[in-house]
């Protein structure tokens, strides 16, 4: 039952139930950029 709580709380936490969300503040000279892959490969 611990474990369903917990878990409970931590998709409220992660749904934005807390308020909408903010944007952070553009601070001058400073960029964000990358890539992300993911998936399954094999060798054949």
């Amino acid at each position: 039952m611990t474990r369903m709580a917990i878990l409970a709380l931590l998709a409220l936490a992660a749904c934005g139930a807390d308020g909408p969300p903010v944007a952070p503040s553009e601070a001058p000279g400073v960029t964000v950029s990358g890539t992300v892959e993911f998936g399954v490969t094999g060798r054949g």
